[in-house]
């Protein structure tokens, strides 16, 4: 697995430690990769199996020959669905690396990154309908701002999404150098790297649907859960960390306590780590994209 070359797996130990794997156990991996975290969690199994979800093709390269290893080439919002395809109604544990892997941000041709000047796309899934040139291109001005607002955190997204709008009037805005030409001057220059970060954010966040996404696997891996069993997720940005601290800490995304009917609170999780375990110097200086990185694992009540 090249793991290197594809992805640098962060928190590699921490996270695997934290499915406190059974060697006899069914695992999931639903952001295979570059295949670090689900390697390491083969070295633990002896006759356990371990389901491996990817919907990129590229990651499909990484999968070595494995007895228990089965890879699914497919988003993990079909995580259930797949798993019943294979008879597996109970997991032990269930890890999730959020985000955009390393080969995905160093391919220029994915339009991922504003380092490189490429085609608006941002799709985790290549076979996938909407793209970021069609949001950018096609989104209604005001859809466009609260996109803005609500995935890129940004308080001038009216102001952000009214330059786009003017812009595409004169001709498509159709790589990510024209984009930022379209947007270049709105903050000072040694802001300009946050800013634009927050802006392919917004856009990469509504091209797949990632908070949708993970608010359904959040739900799906807690139903699939053992008594005992371990969720362990990684994520990168405060958008994310919030649903996942949320829905641990109350049993929703929302972060609303509820109680039955005999008034206990319905929480079907709990804290193994009450604060997020995060990367130390030594993994930044390694790998610099490891910074924003927070680890949260929970343990099925």
């Amino acid at each position: 697995m090249t793991t290197n070359s594809y992805h640098t797996p962060v928190l590699l130990h921490a996270a695997v430690d934290g499915l406190n794997i059974n060697p006899q156990g069914t695992y999931v991996d639903v952001t295979f990769g570059g295949g670090g975290h689900s390697a390491k969690i083969l070295e633990k199994l002896t006759t356990g199996k371990l389901y491996a979800f990817d919907q990129d093709p590229d990651a499909q390269k990484n999968i070595v020959p494995n007895e228990n290893l089965i890879f699914i080439p497919s988003n993990f919002r079909f995580l259930n669905n797949f798993l019943h395809l294979h008879n597996v109604t109970q997991i032990d544990g269930l890890l999730a690396d959020l985000g955009v892997s390393s080969h995905q941000f160093d391919d220029a041709t994915r339009g991922f990154s504003f380092r490189f000047d490429a085609r608006l796309d941002m799709r985790m899934d290549k076979n996938a309908g909407l793209d970021a040139y069609q949001v950018v291109n096609t989104y209604e001005e005001a859809d466009l701002a609260n996109i803005f607002y609500l995935y890129g955190e940004l308080r001038n997204s009216r102001l952000i999404a009214k330059k786009i709008s003017i812009a595409r009037r004169e001709a498509p805005i159709e790589t990510t150098a024209q984009l930022q030409v379209v947007l270049d001057g709105m903050v000072p220059a040694k802001m300009k790297t946050g800013f634009f970060a927050q802006v392919f954010q917004a856009l990469r966040i509504e091209v797949n649907h990632e908070l949708d996404v993970l608010c359904e696997l959040l739900e799906s891996a807690t139903n699939l859960l053992k008594p005992g069993g371990r969720l362990v997720i990684m994520s990168y940005h405060s958008l994310e960390d919030r649903l996942v601290k949320n829905y641990i800490r109350s049993g929703n995304v929302r972060g609303e306590l509820e109680k039955d009917f005999y008034g206990n609170l319905k929480r079907p999780l709990t804290e193994v780590n009450r604060k997020p375990i995060v990367p130390d110097e030594d993994e930044i200086k390694i790998n610099n994209r490891a910074r924003s990185a927070k680890l949260r694992i929970a343990e099925k009540n």
